[in-house]
C-alpha cells in the first residue's frame, strides 16, 4: 500500500499532474471517475493568494467526490509561501505540494518553479520552511535539474525527504528541455533504488499508454505514475492503464457517445464552475482531444471552438453524436 503520510493510495496509484488552465474541478472529475486515485490543482501563486487575487483563490476550490486531493502553490520568497501555506491549510486538502518544476519564463524569471534548480541550497530551506509552518503533509514535484550539467536530483531527494517532505514527484526532464525530447527516467529509479530513501516516488513525463506505464512501472520500479498531458481529452487513459495493469488486456478506445457526454459533462460543469465567458472559452484547447483522429470532423471542431452560446454548443456535440455512428480513425 502506498501512503502519503497517513492517507492510503492503493497499490500503484495514478496521479493526475497539476496543469495550469486544465486540471481545474470540472477536469478533476471526469478524471476521477476514470480511476485515477490523487488529485492536484493547477498550480497557484503564493503572491495572488496572499492578495486575495479571485483566480488564485478560486483555484482552492475542492469537492468532497475527488478527494484525495493536493493542493500546489509556487512562489520564491519564504514569508509569502508561508502565508500561502496557511490559506491553504484552511481549504483542507489532504496535501500541500510545492512546485519546482514549472519551465515557464515569467515564473522561472522569479526563481519560482524551476528557477529554484538553479539554487539547492535556497530550494531546501524554503521547503524545510514550509514543512515548519503547516500542519499538512507537503510533498513537491520537480524536474531533474536546471540543465544537463545540474542533474542533481538523486542529492535533492535525499535533502528534501531530510527536511520532512512525505512523497516526490519527479519530471524526467531539465527546465532546458522544457517539454522537448524524451523523458528520462534513468535517475528516477537511481532514486528508488538508494536504500535511504523511504518516500514515495513518482515518475512522470511521457507516460501515455497502458504498455508504456506498464513497461516504466517495471523498469523503473516508483510508486506510482503521475500523468499530465496524455489525459488532456482522454480521462479515459486511467481506466485503460489499470485495466491492463490488472489483465493484460487493451480496452477498446472510448465509444462516440462516451466522448460526446464527456465533453458536455465537462462543458456544463467549466460552466458552473467559471462562469459562462470563461467556461465556453477554456472548454475550447479540449475538443480537438476528444474527437481527435475522427475522419470529417473537423467543420465540427471549427464551430466548436468559435461558437460563444452554450445552447448551441450543446446542440453541436449531439449533432456530432447522430451524424457520426461511430468513431472512424
Amino acid at each position: 500500500m502506498v501512503k502519503i503520510d497517513n492517507i492510503e493510495l492503493g497499490e500503484f496509484p495514478l496521479l493526475l499532474a497539476p496543469m495550469e488552465d486544465v486540471s481545474d474541478p470540472p477536469f478533476r472529475a471526469l478524471c476521477k471517475k476514470e480511476g485515477c486515485d490523487m488529485m492536484y490543482t493547477e498550480f497557484i501563486s503564493v503572491e495572488g493568494l496572499i492578495r486575495d487575487a479571485a483566480k488564485s483563490v478560486q483555484k482552492l476550490d475542492i469537492y468532497e467526490e475527488e478527494r484525495p486531493v493536493g493542493i500546489q502553490i509556487f512562489g520564491a520568497e519564504i514569508d509569502s509561501m508561508k502565508r500561502a501555506a496557511e490559506i491553504v491549510e484552511e481549504a483542507q486538502p489532504e496535501v500541500l505540494d510545492i512546485n519546482y518544476g514549472c519551465p515557464v519564463k515569467k515564473v522561472v524569471c522569479k526563481m519560482a518553479g524551476a528557477g529554484i534548480l538553479q539554487d539547492i541550497p535556497r530550494m531546501v530551506k524554503l521547503t524545510n520552511e514550509i514543512v515548519k509552518s503547516t500542519s499538512l503533509p507537503v510533498t513537491v514535484k520537480t524536474r531533474l535539474g536546471w540543465d544537463d550539467n545540474t542533474k542533481y536530483i538523486e542529492e535533492v531527494a535525499e535533502r528534501l525527504q531530510d527536511v520532512g517532505i512525505k512523497a516526490l514527484s519527479i519530471h524526467g526532464r531539465t527546465r532546458k528541455q522544457m517539454y522537448k525530447g524524451e523523458a528520462d527516467w534513468t535517475l528516477i529509479g537511481k532514486i528508488k533504488e538508494n536504500p535511504r530513501i523511504h518516500i514515495p516516488i513518482f515518475g512522470n513525463g511521457d507516460i501515455n499508454s497502458p504498455q508504456k506505464a506498464k513497461e516504466y512501472k517495471e523498469r523503473y520500479g516508483v510508486d506510482g505514475i503521475m500523468i499530465g498531458r496524455a489525459s488532456i481529452g482522454n480521462p479515459w487513459i486511467f481506466r485503460e492503464i489499470k485495466h491492463y495493469f490488472k489483465t493484460g488486456e487493451i480496452l477498446p478506445p472510448p465509444t462516440l457517445d462516451e466522448r460526446v457526454d464527456t465533453a458536455i459533462q465537462h462543458l456544463k460543469h467549466g460552466i458552473e464552475w467559471k462562469g459562462t465567458k470563461l467556461g465556453v472559452l477554456e472548454m475550447r484547447r479540449h475538443y480537438s482531444m476528444y474527437f481527435r483522429s475522427m475522419r470529417g470532423i473537423k467543420p465540427y471542431r471549427a464551430r466548436l471552438v468559435t461558437e460563444h452560446d452554450p445552447e448551441v454548443l450543446y446542440a453541436i456535440l449531439e449533432e456530432i453524436r447522430h451524424v457520426f455512428e461511430e468513431v472512424e480513425v
